[in-house]
């Protein structure tokens, strides 16, 4: 599944408001609170537009409690990047694992001597 910046800034802000208690209710503003202590300054329309997205994409679920919706991510962080990871090796290296490993040794290798 593919992400873009946004998407994987609120999904690290929900890991990160999740990560005492899981089961905690996090609503739009909490996000969006979270993310401005970040240096991430974003409309709320423009986070909530995103996380309905989330939804979209089944990795958020939206809940109503009362007269305010909720959210609970559908995966954890390590469940997400190696679901990105499997896509990643799919896309660029036709599933083949080793094949990716040689080019990450091979890149960090490059990126270290500089």
């Amino acid at each position: 599944m593919v992400c873009g910046s946004l998407e994987i800034d609120i999904l690290n802000s929900f890991w990160n408001l999740t990560a005492i208690n899981e089961d905690a209710d996090i609503s739009i503003q909490d996000i969006v609170d979270d993310l401005s202590k970040n240096g991430t300054e974003r409309a709320y329309t423009t986070i909530k537009t995103v996380m309905d997205r989330l939804v979209a994409k089944s990795v958020l679920v939206r809940y109503k409690v009362g007269k305010k919706f909720y959210y609970k991510a559908t995966m954890d962080r390590r469940e997400m990047a190696l679901d990105m990871l499997r896509e990643f090796t799919d896309n660029f290296f036709n599933g083949d694992y080793s094949q990716m490993m040689r080019f990450v040794e091979r890149e960090m290798d490059a990126i270290l001597v500089k």
